[in-house]
Protein backbone atom coordinates (compact mmCIF):
# COMPACT_ATOMS: atom_id res chain seq x y z
CA UNK A 1 0.00 0.00 0.00
CA UNK A 2 1.00 3.58 -0.15
CA UNK A 3 1.63 4.87 2.96
CA UNK A 4 1.25 8.88 3.56
CA UNK A 5 3.91 11.13 4.94
CA UNK A 6 3.22 14.67 3.99
CA UNK A 7 -0.08 14.82 6.09
CA UNK A 8 0.76 17.05 9.56
CA UNK A 9 -1.03 15.00 12.72
CA UNK A 10 -1.41 17.39 15.44
CA UNK A 11 0.59 15.62 18.50
CA UNK A 12 -0.16 18.64 20.83
CA UNK A 13 -1.88 18.17 24.11
CA UNK A 14 -0.91 14.48 23.88
CA UNK A 15 1.69 14.03 25.95
CA UNK A 16 4.73 14.27 23.64
CA UNK A 17 8.22 14.89 24.72
CA UNK A 18 8.98 16.61 21.44
CA UNK A 19 5.60 19.09 20.98
CA UNK A 20 4.67 19.55 24.66
CA UNK A 21 8.16 19.42 26.80
CA UNK A 22 9.28 23.10 25.73
CA UNK A 23 8.38 24.83 29.16
CA UNK A 24 9.78 21.41 31.06
CA UNK A 25 13.07 22.26 28.65
CA UNK A 26 12.72 26.45 29.95
CA UNK A 27 12.06 26.53 26.01
CA UNK A 28 9.51 29.49 24.68
CA UNK A 29 6.44 28.10 22.92
CA UNK A 30 4.90 28.31 19.33
CA UNK A 31 8.52 26.57 18.58
CA UNK A 32 8.96 24.22 15.30
CA UNK A 33 10.65 21.16 17.22
CA UNK A 34 12.98 19.42 15.21
CA UNK A 35 15.22 18.00 18.04
CA UNK A 36 14.63 14.58 19.43
CA UNK A 37 14.65 11.62 17.58
CA UNK A 38 10.85 10.95 17.40
CA UNK A 39 9.24 10.91 13.83
CA UNK A 40 6.21 12.70 13.15
CA UNK A 41 4.77 10.01 10.92
CA UNK A 42 1.90 7.63 11.32
CA UNK A 43 3.14 3.92 11.85
CA UNK A 44 2.55 1.22 9.89
CA UNK A 45 -1.23 -0.55 9.50
CA UNK A 46 0.23 -3.97 10.38
CA UNK A 47 1.24 -2.57 13.74
CA UNK A 48 -1.64 -0.65 14.04
CA UNK A 49 -3.48 -3.83 13.57
CA UNK A 50 -1.61 -6.02 16.00
CA UNK A 51 -1.94 -3.25 18.73
CA UNK A 52 -5.71 -3.15 18.47
CA UNK A 53 -5.82 -7.13 18.63
CA UNK A 54 -3.95 -6.80 21.87
CA UNK A 55 -6.27 -4.18 23.38
CA UNK A 56 -9.11 -6.01 22.16
CA UNK A 57 -7.95 -8.93 24.27
CA UNK A 58 -8.53 -6.78 27.31
CA UNK A 59 -6.20 -8.31 29.27
CA UNK A 60 -2.10 -6.81 29.81
CA UNK A 61 -0.20 -8.79 32.48
CA UNK A 62 3.37 -9.57 32.67
CA UNK A 63 4.21 -11.16 29.21
CA UNK A 64 7.45 -12.53 27.90
CA UNK A 65 7.99 -12.16 24.49
CA UNK A 66 6.00 -14.86 22.35
CA UNK A 67 7.13 -18.18 20.88
CA UNK A 68 7.00 -16.43 17.63
CA UNK A 69 9.03 -13.17 18.77
CA UNK A 70 12.63 -14.05 17.96
CA UNK A 71 11.63 -15.42 14.32
CA UNK A 72 9.87 -11.99 13.61
CA UNK A 73 13.39 -10.62 15.10
CA UNK A 74 15.90 -12.55 13.64
CA UNK A 75 14.07 -12.94 10.45
CA UNK A 76 14.61 -9.08 10.25
CA UNK A 77 18.06 -8.89 10.29
CA UNK A 78 18.54 -12.08 7.79
CA UNK A 79 16.63 -10.32 5.29
CA UNK A 80 17.75 -6.97 5.74
CA UNK A 81 21.34 -7.06 6.62
CA UNK A 82 22.27 -10.98 5.75
CA UNK A 83 22.60 -11.55 9.41
CA UNK A 84 21.56 -14.70 11.29
CA UNK A 85 22.07 -14.12 15.30
CA UNK A 86 21.20 -17.14 17.77
CA UNK A 87 18.14 -16.96 20.10
CA UNK A 88 20.56 -17.27 23.32
CA UNK A 89 21.92 -14.16 22.58
CA UNK A 90 18.64 -12.26 22.70
CA UNK A 91 17.98 -9.52 26.18
CA UNK A 92 14.99 -7.31 25.94
CA UNK A 93 15.52 -4.24 27.88
CA UNK A 94 13.58 -1.08 28.17
CA UNK A 95 15.70 0.93 25.88
CA UNK A 96 18.68 1.40 24.16
CA UNK A 97 20.13 3.69 26.78
CA UNK A 98 19.22 1.79 29.86
CA UNK A 99 20.83 -1.10 28.06
CA UNK A 100 24.37 0.95 27.58
CA UNK A 101 24.09 2.07 31.07
CA UNK A 102 23.56 -2.00 32.14
CA UNK A 103 26.87 -2.55 30.29
CA UNK A 104 28.91 0.42 31.50
CA UNK A 105 27.97 -1.33 35.67
CA UNK A 106 28.34 -5.03 34.13
CA UNK A 107 32.01 -4.56 32.44
CA UNK A 108 33.74 -2.29 34.12
CA UNK A 109 34.08 -0.60 37.91
CA UNK A 110 34.45 2.71 39.18
CA UNK A 111 37.07 4.58 37.69
CA UNK A 112 37.91 2.72 35.33
CA UNK A 113 38.11 4.12 31.45
CA UNK A 114 35.13 4.09 28.96
CA UNK A 115 36.04 5.67 25.37
CA UNK A 116 33.43 7.58 23.20
CA UNK A 117 34.07 8.86 19.55
CA UNK A 118 33.00 12.18 19.66
CA UNK A 119 30.65 14.20 18.51
CA UNK A 120 28.41 11.27 19.48
CA UNK A 121 24.96 10.82 21.23
CA UNK A 122 25.21 12.34 24.45
CA UNK A 123 23.82 9.45 26.67
CA UNK A 124 27.21 7.69 26.25
CA UNK A 125 28.74 10.82 28.07
CA UNK A 126 26.12 10.72 30.64
CA UNK A 127 26.42 6.52 31.13
CA UNK A 128 30.02 7.11 31.72
CA UNK A 129 30.08 9.82 34.28
CA UNK A 130 27.04 8.79 36.49
CA UNK A 131 28.59 5.41 36.48
CA UNK A 132 31.77 7.14 37.61
CA UNK A 133 33.75 5.59 34.96
CA UNK A 134 36.31 8.15 33.24
CA UNK A 135 35.62 9.28 29.88
CA UNK A 136 38.29 8.50 27.43
CA UNK A 137 37.56 10.49 23.93
CA UNK A 138 38.60 9.36 20.66
CA UNK A 139 37.53 12.41 18.98
CA UNK A 140 36.65 11.96 14.88
CA UNK A 141 38.43 13.86 12.40
CA UNK A 142 36.98 15.87 9.48
CA UNK A 143 38.96 15.87 6.48
CA UNK A 144 37.04 16.79 3.42
CA UNK A 145 34.06 17.23 4.72
CA UNK A 146 33.46 13.62 6.11
CA UNK A 147 33.80 12.38 9.56
CA UNK A 148 36.51 9.78 9.78
CA UNK A 149 38.45 7.71 12.64
CA UNK A 150 41.83 8.45 13.81
CA UNK A 151 42.72 4.99 14.20
CA UNK A 152 46.41 5.68 15.76
CA UNK A 153 44.49 7.80 18.17
CA UNK A 154 42.05 4.96 18.97
CA UNK A 155 44.71 2.72 19.88
CA UNK A 156 46.78 5.44 22.03
CA UNK A 157 43.59 6.32 24.27
CA UNK A 158 43.46 2.65 24.82
CA UNK A 159 46.80 2.29 25.62
CA UNK A 160 47.49 5.01 27.52
CA UNK A 161 44.28 5.32 29.57
CA UNK A 162 43.91 1.12 29.82
CA UNK A 163 40.39 1.60 28.55
CA UNK A 164 38.44 -1.29 29.29
CA UNK A 165 34.95 -0.06 26.74
CA UNK A 166 34.11 1.49 23.87
CA UNK A 167 30.95 2.37 23.62
CA UNK A 168 30.51 3.21 19.47
CA UNK A 169 27.69 4.42 17.48
CA UNK A 170 26.54 2.84 14.18
CA UNK A 171 25.35 4.62 12.02
CA UNK A 172 26.66 7.57 13.49
CA UNK A 173 24.41 10.45 15.75
CA UNK A 174 24.97 13.10 14.77
CA UNK A 175 27.53 12.95 11.78
CA UNK A 176 25.58 10.44 10.08
CA UNK A 177 28.78 8.85 9.10
CA UNK A 178 27.83 4.44 7.90
CA UNK A 179 31.33 3.21 8.70
CA UNK A 180 32.75 0.74 6.06
CA UNK A 181 33.84 -3.04 7.12
CA UNK A 182 36.98 -2.37 6.42
CA UNK A 183 36.83 0.56 9.28
CA UNK A 184 34.89 -1.73 11.39
CA UNK A 185 37.23 -4.69 11.27
CA UNK A 186 40.26 -2.26 12.35
CA UNK A 187 38.15 -0.88 15.70
CA UNK A 188 37.35 -4.71 16.25
CA UNK A 189 41.15 -5.73 15.50
CA UNK A 190 42.41 -3.19 17.68
CA UNK A 191 39.92 -3.36 20.71
CA UNK A 192 40.99 -7.39 20.48
CA UNK A 193 44.81 -6.72 20.97
CA UNK A 194 43.64 -4.79 23.77
CA UNK A 195 41.15 -7.17 25.29
CA UNK A 196 38.48 -4.28 25.51
CA UNK A 197 34.41 -4.60 25.43
CA UNK A 198 32.72 -2.73 22.31
CA UNK A 199 28.76 -2.07 22.84
CA UNK A 200 27.58 -0.91 19.49
CA UNK A 201 24.95 1.02 19.69
CA UNK A 202 23.12 -0.02 15.95
CA UNK A 203 19.99 1.24 16.79
CA UNK A 204 20.13 3.38 13.37
CA UNK A 205 20.90 0.73 11.40
CA UNK A 206 17.71 0.52 9.53
CA UNK A 207 18.49 4.08 7.85
CA UNK A 208 21.54 3.80 5.49
CA UNK A 209 20.90 6.10 2.04
CA UNK A 210 22.45 6.65 -1.38
CA UNK A 211 24.26 3.13 -1.60
CA UNK A 212 25.55 3.15 1.79
CA UNK A 213 25.41 0.02 3.60
CA UNK A 214 25.38 -0.91 7.18
CA UNK A 215 27.38 -3.81 8.46
CA UNK A 216 26.74 -5.42 12.10
CA UNK A 217 29.53 -5.17 14.17
CA UNK A 218 29.55 -8.48 15.13
CA UNK A 219 29.47 -9.87 11.42
CA UNK A 220 32.59 -7.71 11.04
CA UNK A 221 34.39 -8.39 13.66
CA UNK A 222 33.85 -12.22 14.93
CA UNK A 223 36.84 -12.60 16.60
CA UNK A 224 35.60 -10.45 19.17
CA UNK A 225 31.62 -11.43 19.08
CA UNK A 226 32.57 -12.82 22.85
CA UNK A 227 33.35 -9.12 24.09
CA UNK A 228 30.63 -7.27 21.90
CA UNK A 229 27.20 -5.72 23.18
CA UNK A 230 24.82 -5.27 20.11
CA UNK A 231 22.06 -2.82 20.87
CA UNK A 232 19.10 -2.61 18.32
CA UNK A 233 15.47 -1.61 18.74
CA UNK A 234 12.70 -0.88 16.73
CA UNK A 235 11.50 2.23 17.79
CA UNK A 236 13.48 4.81 15.88
CA UNK A 237 12.91 2.12 12.58
CA UNK A 238 8.94 2.27 12.65
CA UNK A 239 8.41 5.56 15.59
CA UNK A 240 7.62 2.91 18.44
CA UNK A 241 9.96 4.56 21.17
CA UNK A 242 6.92 5.02 23.67
CA UNK A 243 6.33 1.36 23.96
CA UNK A 244 10.27 0.70 25.31
CA UNK A 245 11.29 -2.13 23.80
CA UNK A 246 14.66 -2.87 22.61
CA UNK A 247 16.55 -6.22 21.07
CA UNK A 248 19.92 -6.35 22.78
CA UNK A 249 22.40 -9.56 21.70
CA UNK A 250 25.16 -10.80 23.18
CA UNK A 251 26.83 -13.82 21.40
CA UNK A 252 29.58 -14.05 24.67
CA UNK A 253 27.77 -16.75 27.51
CA UNK A 254 30.16 -15.08 30.46
CA UNK A 255 29.32 -11.14 28.60
CA UNK A 256 25.44 -11.95 28.83
CA UNK A 257 25.26 -13.19 32.11
CA UNK A 258 27.27 -10.26 33.21
CA UNK A 259 24.84 -7.80 31.70
CA UNK A 260 21.75 -9.85 32.80
CA UNK A 261 23.36 -9.37 36.42
CA UNK A 262 23.27 -6.33 36.06
CA UNK A 263 19.79 -5.75 34.75
CA UNK A 264 18.39 -7.42 37.63
CA UNK A 265 20.12 -5.35 40.05
CA UNK A 266 17.46 -2.73 38.50
CA UNK A 267 14.57 -4.75 38.99
CA UNK A 268 13.60 -5.60 35.71
CA UNK A 269 11.00 -8.06 35.61
CA UNK A 270 8.52 -8.62 32.46
CA UNK A 271 8.80 -6.41 28.99
CA UNK A 272 6.39 -4.13 27.90
CA UNK A 273 3.43 -6.45 26.68
CA UNK A 274 2.39 -4.00 24.03
CA UNK A 275 5.80 -2.76 22.63
CA UNK A 276 6.49 -6.89 22.02
CA UNK A 277 3.71 -7.12 20.01
CA UNK A 278 4.45 -4.37 18.32
CA UNK A 279 8.07 -4.81 17.61
CA UNK A 280 6.95 -8.34 16.13
CA UNK A 281 4.53 -7.01 13.98
CA UNK A 282 7.08 -4.33 12.40
CA UNK A 283 9.68 -6.91 12.36
CA UNK A 284 6.89 -9.31 10.07
CA UNK A 285 5.35 -6.79 8.21
CA UNK A 286 7.05 -3.30 7.89
CA UNK A 287 9.37 -3.84 5.44
CA UNK A 288 6.83 -1.75 2.44
CA UNK A 289 6.31 0.99 5.09
CA UNK A 290 10.23 1.69 5.89
CA UNK A 291 11.10 1.75 2.32
CA UNK A 292 9.08 4.29 1.42
CA UNK A 293 9.96 5.88 4.72
CA UNK A 294 13.48 6.09 3.85
CA UNK A 295 12.73 7.60 0.14
CA UNK A 296 10.31 10.32 1.78
CA UNK A 297 13.41 11.17 4.96
CA UNK A 298 16.10 10.98 1.46
CA UNK A 299 13.86 13.67 -0.34
CA UNK A 300 13.33 15.84 2.82
CA UNK A 301 17.25 15.50 2.61
CA UNK A 302 17.90 16.67 -0.85
CA UNK A 303 15.27 19.60 -0.23
CA UNK A 304 17.02 20.98 2.68
CA UNK A 305 20.38 20.76 0.84
CA UNK A 306 19.09 22.53 -2.04
CA UNK A 307 17.21 25.03 0.39
CA UNK A 308 20.44 25.89 2.54
CA UNK A 309 22.53 26.01 -0.83
CA UNK A 310 20.40 28.81 -2.54
CA UNK A 311 18.98 31.06 0.44
CA UNK A 312 21.78 30.77 3.39
CA UNK A 313 24.78 29.38 1.60
CA UNK A 314 27.40 30.14 4.75
CA UNK A 315 25.37 27.06 6.26
CA UNK A 316 27.33 23.69 5.39
CA UNK A 317 25.22 20.52 5.40
CA UNK A 318 26.82 16.77 5.76
CA UNK A 319 25.92 14.42 3.66
CA UNK A 320 23.54 11.77 5.05
CA UNK A 321 24.78 8.38 4.87
CA UNK A 322 22.62 7.36 7.56
CA UNK A 323 19.90 7.95 10.39
CA UNK A 324 17.34 10.53 9.65
CA UNK A 325 19.54 13.17 11.29
CA UNK A 326 21.30 15.81 9.84
CA UNK A 327 24.46 17.21 11.08
CA UNK A 328 24.58 20.98 9.57
CA UNK A 329 27.81 23.32 10.60
CA UNK A 330 27.12 26.92 11.88
CA UNK A 331 30.50 28.08 11.55
CA UNK A 332 31.13 30.42 8.76
CA UNK A 333 28.22 32.63 10.14
CA UNK A 334 30.72 33.91 12.73
CA UNK A 335 29.05 33.57 16.14
CA UNK A 336 29.59 32.24 19.00
CA UNK A 337 27.49 28.74 19.72
CA UNK A 338 25.34 30.73 22.35
CA UNK A 339 24.61 33.42 19.51
CA UNK A 340 23.76 30.65 17.14
CA UNK A 341 21.47 29.03 19.50
CA UNK A 342 20.00 32.85 20.59
CA UNK A 343 19.11 33.21 16.55
CA UNK A 344 17.69 29.58 16.50
CA UNK A 345 15.66 29.71 19.74
CA UNK A 346 14.66 33.40 19.67
CA UNK A 347 14.80 34.26 16.39
CA UNK A 348 14.01 31.49 14.00
CA UNK A 349 11.93 29.75 16.73
CA UNK A 350 13.02 26.34 16.25
CA UNK A 351 14.23 24.26 19.19
CA UNK A 352 16.90 21.77 17.33
CA UNK A 353 20.02 19.81 19.54
CA UNK A 354 22.73 22.46 19.83
CA UNK A 355 26.21 20.47 18.72
CA UNK A 356 28.16 21.05 22.18
CA UNK A 357 25.68 19.00 23.98
CA UNK A 358 27.41 15.53 21.95
CA UNK A 359 30.71 16.75 22.65
CA UNK A 360 34.11 17.29 21.67
CA UNK A 361 33.84 19.01 17.55
CA UNK A 362 30.02 19.63 18.39
CA UNK A 363 29.94 22.93 19.47
CA UNK A 364 29.69 25.22 15.80
CA UNK A 365 26.57 22.50 15.01
CA UNK A 366 23.32 21.77 15.13
CA UNK A 367 21.52 18.40 14.80
CA UNK A 368 18.24 18.66 12.36
CA UNK A 369 15.41 15.77 12.24
CA UNK A 370 14.16 14.95 8.60
CA UNK A 371 11.56 12.50 9.93
CA UNK A 372 8.84 15.11 9.74
CA UNK A 373 6.44 16.16 6.75
CA UNK A 374 8.15 18.83 4.05
CA UNK A 375 5.30 20.80 4.69
CA UNK A 376 6.92 21.30 8.44
CA UNK A 377 10.63 21.23 7.25
CA UNK A 378 9.86 23.46 4.48
CA UNK A 379 8.24 26.19 7.54
CA UNK A 380 11.11 25.79 9.72
CA UNK A 381 13.50 26.35 6.92
CA UNK A 382 11.87 29.57 5.75
CA UNK A 383 11.84 30.66 9.36
CA UNK A 384 15.65 29.68 9.51
CA UNK A 385 16.59 31.53 6.40
CA UNK A 386 14.83 35.05 7.94
CA UNK A 387 16.34 34.68 10.92
CA UNK A 388 20.09 34.17 9.89
CA UNK A 389 19.54 36.93 6.36
CA UNK A 390 18.34 39.56 8.97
Amino acid sequence: MKYDFDSVIDRKGTGSIKHDAAARFGKPEGLIPLWVADMDFKVAEPIIDALRQKVDHGIYGYESPSPTYFDAASGWFIRRFNWTPKEEWLVITSGVVPAVNYAVKALTFEGDSVLIQTPVYYPFSNAINSNGRKLIENPLVLNNGRYEIDFEDFEKKIVDNSVKLFIFCSPHNPVSRVWTIEELQTLGAICKKHDVFVVADEIHCDFTFNGHKHTMFIDACPEIADKTISCTAPSKTFNLAGLQTSNIWIPGEDTRNRFMEALETTGFFSSNSMGLTACEAAYRHGDEWLDQCKDYIYENYLFFKEYIQEKIPSLRVHELEGTYLLWVDFSALGKTPEEVNDLILNKAGLWLDEGKMFGTGGENFQRFVLACPRSVLAEALERLASAVNQ
